[in-house]
């Protein structure tokens, strides 16, 4: 009874409106490291669709020349990153010995947008249940630590609005600790790293098709459908400014419901997801996720990659 108090009083915490993403991720952590979790299912599918939603909501914040600037600007870099990623990781595993399926789900994870994108490719691969769950926990162990350090480095650093915003799109692998390491930053680093991280995200269609074709599988390819929705919403923001109430309404609705889903995210860290993933896997995923991380920061601050 007690797991289950505490955590309805974490969320609505988190949902209030008063704490900052990072401060609800934290509370997850916690939650999820010492605690039994109540609702572990539950949580996990929510999280998914309430993202989602966020990510929606936040569209009616954006102007859709900026978007399409920022998709087109950002097109090169997201192609020789996710091409690199893919490479390198591969390598890792192979190198690492980590199991061919895991390896390659994680080298997804972290090229395109984490979670999304292993759930996109996992059934497609034929990976178990084990080997997804490795791949994620790997994932979101790193997308935790990103969320609480990336705004930390980018102040020491004095990175920019946009210099931050672009980094955060090419180095922290799901949409949620991206716009939530953004929104801590700034205003304008959370506009480019949403843009650019969603025209990032549109990668997962052509890679699952690929994939698809590579082992002749059969599985239905998970179709990204919100960021159609962002893009419609951003739409209207721009050609409908009749709605600007309600469309600042939506967002701050937005922001409210991803410091939410950051908790829910947190929480489903446990410590038995942390011994699942085992030394090799995580391994993987951190030297491959420090080679991205470093090296996009190094190209951004010699003034290689720019909007």
């Amino acid at each position: 009874m007690l797991p289950r108090i505490i955590f309805i009083l974490c969320l609505l915490v988190s949902a209030s409106g008063f704490v900052s993403p990072p401060v609800a991720l934290a509370l997850g952590l916690v939650f999820g490291l010492t605690l039994p979790h109540p609702y572990g299912r539950e949580a996990k599918k929510s999280s998914k669709y309430l993202l989602q939603a966020s990510v929606v909501g936040l569209g009616f914040g954006m102007n859709l020349h900026q978007v399409v600037q920022a998709g087109r600007s950002g097109f090169v870099y997201t192609l020789l990153g996710i091409s690199f990623a893919l490479v390198v990781g591969m390598g890792l595993g192979a190198l690492l010995n980590v199991q061919r399926v895991p390896a390659f789900l994680i080298s997804t994870g972290t090229a395109i947008c984490g979670g999304s994108a292993i759930a996109a490719v996992g059934p497609i691969t034929q990976a178990s249940d084990e080997e997804m769950a490795i791949a994620l926990g790997t994932v979101f162990v790193l997308n935790s630590v990103a969320l609480l350090i990336f705004p930390a480095i980018g102040a020491a650093l004095k990175l920019s609005q946009s210099q931050f915003g672009l980094w955060a799109a090419l180095a922290i692998h799901d949409t949620s600790s991206v716009v939530g390491a953004a929104a801590k930053y700034g205003a304008v680093a959370l506009a480019i790293a949403t843009t650019v991280k969603l025209a990032r995200a549109l990668w997962i269609v052509p890679l699952s098709v690929a994939t698809a074709m590579v082992r002749r599988a059969k599985a239905k390819i998970q179709w990204p459908w919100f960021i159609g929705l962002f893009c419609l919403a951003a739409v209207c923001n721009t050609y409908l400014p009749a709605g600007a109430h309600e469309y600042s309404l939506a967002v701050k609705i937005a922001k409210i419901g991803l410091t939410a889903t950051l908790f829910l995210i947190g929480s489903g860290i446990s410590v038995a997801t942390v011994k699942q993933v085992g030394p090799r896997p995580l391994l993987q995923g951190i030297i491959l996720w420090l080679l991205v991380s470093v090296g996009s920061l190094w190209l951004i601050r010699i003034g290689w990659i720019a909007l």
